[in-house]
């Protein structure tokens, strides 16, 4: 029997109902529903000019000679010849102001630990590692991977090789040791941040041993610096290893600020793509700045008083954006929890909320669903009266789950901000205000200043209701400059599949109202709890394996995570396929990839769909795993 909340849901999404907000709400907002209405009018009429009005509200060292230079499409130059710092910007101008003594960060770990840094202390933090960094050789340019958990010296880290010029480059502190020396190899990181351990449901996980494997053979690394978190013993024989105590032990507080032209790397993140090989995704100081900061502002409306909680890691884009960034900028004080949402009980975050007073909640619908799981009950037996927004990123988020996290976490007075955005978008594309009304499931619409349509692969606009790719018609300032080394990848991965459109990669539609709905990917990316894996990297560590002759992978529907990946396998010759060799096989992807990438299941096959010119039909595949219509089989080879 469906339960009163399912039934409530169904009957509610029925009726195509339309949250409005409340009047206090829209009295109380930084924009409200008129001034939001005219920001998207100018945007469309004027985008230069609604960005650069939007620039002018941060400090620049010299203000640019041109707001955009398109001419080299689609490598697109923001504040021409503005010279800025993203650090000036997030710390420096604070500390003489009365936010010098607000808390900038509020930590706590899985076992209870808290630690609190206002903004001059995080100052002086930032600059005593960036007076490090500098003793240590590295200038501006440099790459420095930091391989670290969700705890305070990975945002001073970040914020330290910004303050200096240097390029950071953050790698999940749960991907495997392979994982993390494609990626030290690839930026040729001079320099590894990491620690001695970190703890994920009450297991200690040795980082420092992860990291001693993957810096093993790449000559870049001069120097690995390792954090003591975990007090674990770790292995610091090699000469390139030092303590991170050690040395910002005698450093000094102060330090110089670089002076980055608008368009000088910030810092590259890698993701996944349609191959085996991720993407290496630049991002630069001056335009970075200006659309995060614009987009945390209105979207999550951020006052003197906030707590803010954006319940996800720096290792990924959200974190660098609306964890460490912007946030800072803001001046408002972010909340980083370094453990599992529901460790050591599923109460963690409603008490994470209550204990801290936190104001505005950011996670993933992935961690909605699984703290639903767990009933209505824990949310409502702890005080969240100090939540007045929510939000939501990563992956779409099902109507049913809207509804829960709005009555139960929210208690039907919090707008839920469902944010769409990418790592190469920078920031938030497609998302409502709070004065917005909001439709449960549905993104809302394109922020101001963003341009965007749903068209078919020929690039003609879909009718509402018709699924098609969302295109991006104008460039943004947050968007990536392109991708490491790779120019012409770029160019092939965003710009040339419908010629004068930022293809996304996702399926969406549109419904009378202008609202979009996202279905999930058009390329062969796997989203697990908002992880975007690509299915090429799965394919591609299975056929390294001795038993395996061809592999295919795909995403399958899961109820918590959103999808869980599939493979289907061909063995090789005298190899028979078992229980035991799947878990094998499951345990190898894990090992070589990361314990993020969660396969569902691994099914032996004798041959795979293919097209004539050899391509493997993956579509076919997920139709088949998922009971779905096959569509034109017109191209299979058999």
């Amino acid at each position: 029997m469906q339960d009163e909340t399912t039934l409530r849901t169904e009957a509610l999404l029925a009726e195509k109902r339309v949250f409005k907000p409340s009047s206090q709400i829209v009295d109380q907002a930084n924009i409200n529903t008129e001034q939001y209405e005219q920001a998207i009018k100018y945007g469309e009429a004027d985008p230069e000019g609604y960005w650069a009005e939007a620039a002018q509200e941060l400090e620049w060292f010299r203000k640019w000679d041109r707001v955009l230079d398109d001419s080299d499409k689609p490598f697109y130059k923001w504040f021409v010849n503005g010279k800025c710092n993203i650090v000036h910007n997030a710390l420096d101008r604070h500390i003489n102001t009365e936010n010098r003594n607000k808390t900038a960060i509020l930590w706590e770990g899985e076992q209870g630990d808290v630690e609190q840094l206002t903004y001059y202390e995080l100052y002086q933090q930032v600059n005593k590692f960036s007076n490090v960094l500098r003793s240590l050789g590295v200038h501006k340019g440099d790459r420095v991977a930091i391989y670290l958990p969700n705890i305070p010296e990975i945002a001073i880290a970040m914020l330290a090789c910004a303050k200096i010029g240097a390029v950071h480059n953050v790698v999940y502190a749960g991907f495997s040791a392979a994982a993390l020396k494609e990626r030290i190899h690839g930026s040729a990181a001079r320099i590894v941040v990491t620690a001695d351990g970190s703890f994920r449901r009450g297991k200690l996980i040795n980082l420092k041993k992860v990291v001693d494997e993957a810096v093993d053979g790449c000559d870049t690394v001069e120097r690995v610096i390792v954090v003591k978190r975990a007090g674990e013993s770790v292995d610091m024989s090699d000469k390139r290893n030092l303590w991170y105590h050690e040395l910002m032990r005698d450093a000094a507080t102060e330090a110089t600020t670089e002076v980055m032209d608008a368009e000088d790397t910030l810092f590259m993140l890698y993701t996944s793509g349609t191959t085996a090989k991720p993407k290496g995704i630049v991002h630069v100081h001056g335009g970075y700045m200006v659309g995060i900061h614009r987009t945390l502002k209105w979207v999550f409306d951020i006052k003197p008083t906030d707590v803010y909680w954006c319940a996800a890691d720096p290792g990924w884009i959200t974190g660098h954006s609306y964890i460490v960034y912007a946030p800072l900028i803001a001046g408002t004080t972010t909340v980083m929890y370094d453990g599992h949402p529901a460790y050591p009980d599923a109460e963690r975050m409603w008490k994470i909320i209550k204990k801290h007073g936190i104001t505005i909640l950011y996670t993933s619908p992935t961690t909605i669903r699984m703290l639903m799981s767990y009933g209505d009950e824990l949310p409502r037996r702890n005080d969240l009266s100090s939540l007045r927004l929510l939000g939501s990123v990563g992956e779409p988020i099902n109507p049913e789950a809207w509804m829960w996290y709005y009555e139960n976490v929210g208690g039907q007075r919090c707008p839920i901000m469902d944010t769409w955005w990418q790592t190469e978008t920078g920031m938030f594309i497609v998302t409502p205000v709070p004065a917005s009304p909001l439709k449960p499931g549905s993104a809302s619409k394109p922020f101001p200043g963003i341009q965007a349509e749903v068209i078919d692969k020929h690039g003609r606009a879909v009718p509402p209701g018709k699924g098609g790719l969302l295109a991006i018609k104008t460039p943004w300032p947050a968007m990536l400059r392109t991708l490491y080394n790779d120019r012409e990848r770029y160019k092939e991965t965003y710009w040339n599949i419908v010629p004068g459109y930022y293809i996304a990669g996702d399926v969406v539609t549109k419904d009378e109202d202008g609202y979009l709905w996202f279905q999930g990917r058009a390329d062969d990316v796997i989203n697990i709890a908002g992880h975007r894996i690509s299915t090429a990297e799965i394919e591609s560590v299975l056929v390294g394996h001795p038993a395996v002759a061809e592999a295919a992978a795909i995403g399958v529907p899961d109820a918590i995570r959103g999808e869980l990946g599939k493979a289907f396998v061909i063995l090789r010759q005298g190899q028979a396929g078992s229980d035991e060799l799947a878990k094998e096989l499951k345990q190898h992807i894990r090992r070589e990839l990361g314990p993020i990438v969660v396969m569902g299941s691994i099914e032996f096959v004798e041959s795979l769909p293919k097209t004539r010119s050899g391509k493997i039909m993956r579509r076919v595949l997920k139709a088949r795993a998922t009971g779905k219509d096959e569509g034109d089989l017109t191209t299979l080879a058999d």
